[in-house]
């Protein structure tokens, strides 16, 4: 089985399209659960779930309620009662292509790849230095994610292995918190991108300073200055690193605020 994770917060626009790029994928329905976690939205989410649920009773759909707390909570809430032998995560604006998870579960069962992790393309976007591709995968490591995470989090699909070897999210953080617990997922686990564009994530606009929680560039700083901190805490980094990516992230952040005015400057032009 495959426990599909949703955090929902104010979705009403676009989670019955979410829920269609389940319902549509080729691999077996009746393989899913579908976990939403309604992140205390106060719009009409949780009324267009149900009445979704209604429509299509063959998809094992389960609503949870939480008072908002941000969606690494929201997440944790769902993996802590998911029943499937993979997890994959959805956010509730973004979509799935309709072979998705067949095509992931293609590797997961290939035995000579042993892989834990597996993401995918997204967007039609480019998999980046300093990931490599062969034979149509990354290795996703811990030092590479310093650098750069390419693992959206609507990507991703894992073993339930990985939650017993490196357990949840942090629940108390809202921004970067995917590559937080992805670089903790690297300490145990074997972990990969495919080169293949199998999600549509924000409805396809630019992610970092448009649309999503990565439209806060201050905050998604102040997330990777966390994760920083944290991992030079747990001794995965030592302090000449730590103070060396320091200034690696903010020459980052000051790039992405040069490239988000330009953006949006060419955007208000047209």
């Amino acid at each position: 089985m495959i426990s599909v994770i949703i955090p929902m917060y104010n979705a009403e626009q676009f989670i019955v399209s979410t829920l269609d790029s389940v319902k549509n994928q080729t691999f077996p329905q009746e393989e899913f659960e579908i976990i939403i976690v309604n992140d205390g939205s106060t719009d009409n989410s949780s009324a267009i779930v149900e009445n979704y649920h209604k429509e299509n009773p063959q998809m094992k759909i389960t609503l949870l309620h939480q008072k908002n707390g941000g969606v690494s909570k929201a997440r944790n809430t769902g993996l802590k009662i998911a029943k499937g032998d993979y997890i994959a995560l959805l956010d509730a604006d973004d979509e799935w292509y309709s072979t998705k998870i067949e095509k992931q579960i293609r590797y997961f069962e290939n035995k000579d790849l042993k892989i834990d992790f597996l993401a995918t393309a997204r967007n039609n976007n480019k998999i980046l230095f300093p990931y490599h591709i062969k034979n149509g995968l990354a290795e996703i490591t811990f030092s590479k994610l310093l650098i750069r995470n390419e693992a959206q989090p609507s990507t991703v699909m894992f073993r339930k292995k990985v939650l017993e070897n490196t357990g949840y999210f942090d629940d108390e953080q809202r921004y970067a918190e995917d590559v937080n617990y992805w670089m903790k997922v690297a300490l145990n686990n074997k972990m990969y991108i495919l080169s293949d564009n199998l999600v549509i994530v924000g409805k396809g606009k630019r992610s970092f300073g448009v649309s999503g929680l990565s439209a806060n560039l201050p905050e998604m700083a102040k997330g990777f200055k966390k994760n920083l901190k944290e991992m030079h805490t747990l001794g995965k980094i030592n302090y000449l690193q730590y103070v060396l990516f320091r200034l690696f992230y903010k020459a980052k952040y000051l790039l992405l605020l040069f490239r988000t005015f330009y953006y949006n400057l060419n955007k208000t032009k047209k």
